[in-house]
């Protein structure tokens, strides 16, 4: 049996004279939530929730102490699950992680065998934090156009906040799937990126904020939409005949300022993909699908590897909108 180490470095998030703050401690092991399997995690992910977190922009930590990190990839060290095994190579994407549970930017991790999967054989654990909740959530939204029988033959696909982790794994993979996509971005001159994901064409994002019309000219068979607020509704109102919009995200603010009549008088269905709670059969279909669908070299061209000391910074970037692609964190470089 592998010996257990006794300290860990963890980047905590902290509340302190009601400031939130966040630094890389040493913790001791005896320190770790009493769950049921214990995890050597080699890699987390950066996310939009995480920059949330760690800025305190919003309270996503819901009690402090907190290790930040919504997601996790590692090996099995202890188990008192039937489920898993010492040894056994594991990711787990949101469940509260870095809210109610501790999360992982941290060297060791206990979780609730609930909330954990196995890996796919088809990734390694880097890539599966390449994935990351991100990518995760961008399958799901692709499922639910697929769901909602939105296929390639119906039109262009649109993808808003598309330099960021959810809008660039989609692309990929709606590209790979056939579907014809144009990538909404403020950042023109990532086109080059943008292409060679799979897109087709982009426009600018000021097109979506400034236009104007509870029913617009139809133009989108379905739509994935991180960005909320103005630009949804100006997505919706463009969107065809029995289109379908799926909604993981809320980067420029949570209010939807759009009327009922594209659903009434063009059947457009909204559906909402929340990648925190999915129950676990959902998101074994989505990782089923990631590695039948998502090009692995795609992946590693939009991916770049970080250490956790670098996680503050990277956290104040993904908030401006000043990453792209996806970032994966080493929490032992």
């Amino acid at each position: 049996m592998q010996d257990i180490p006794q300290e860990f470095k963890a980047l905590v998030v902290d509340k302190v004279d009601g400031q939130v703050t966040s630094e890389i401690k040493t913790l001791s092991t005896d320190q770790l939530p009493d769950e049921d399997v214990l995890i050597e995690v080699a890699y987390s992910s950066l996310n939009y929730k995480d920059g949330l977190a760690l800025g305190g922009k919003r309270p996503i930590c819901r009690t402090f102490p907190m290790v930040a990190g919504i997601d996790l990839a590692g090996t099995v060290l202890e188990s008192r699950s039937p489920n898993f095994k010492a040894g056994d190579q594991v990711l787990v994407n949101g469940y509260g992680l870095a809210e109610t549970f501790w999360g992982g930017y941290s060297q060791l991790q206990r979780v609730k065998s609930e909330f954990i999967q196995k890996v796919p054989a088809a990734f390694t654990l880097q890539q599966t934090m390449a994935i990351g909740t991100a990518g995760y959530t961008a399958m799901l939204c692709v499922l639910a156009l697929e769901d909602a029988g939105v296929t390639p033959a119906q039109g262009e696909i649109l993808v808003t906040g598309a330099g960021g982790g959810v809008g660039s794994v989609a692309i990929a993979l709606l590209a790979k799937l056939g579907y014809r996509v144009v990538a909404s971005t403020g950042r023109p001159s990532l086109e080059g990126f943008f292409k060679d994901l799979g897109a087709e064409s982009i426009i600018d994002r000021k097109e979506l904020e400034s236009a104007e019309g509870p029913m617009q000219r139809e133009r989108w068979a379905g739509v994935v939409d991180v960005v909320g607020s103005t630009t949804l509704a100006n997505a919706i109102a463009q969107t065809k005949y029995l289109g379908a919009v799926a909604i993981c995200g809320l980067a420029a603010g949570i209010d939807l300022p759009a009327t009922v009549m594209p659903f009434i008088l063009r059947s457009v269905k909204l559906i909402g993909c929340d990648s925190v709670q999915a129950p676990m059969p959902i998101r074994e279909r989505a990782w089923q699908r990631l590695a039948q669908d998502l090009n692995t070299d795609m992946l590693a061209k939009v991916t770049q590897v970080e250490p956790m000391s670098n996680v503050k910074q990277l956290a104040s970037d993904i908030l401006a909108g000043k990453t792209q692609g996806r970032v994966v964190i080493d929490v032992n470089a």
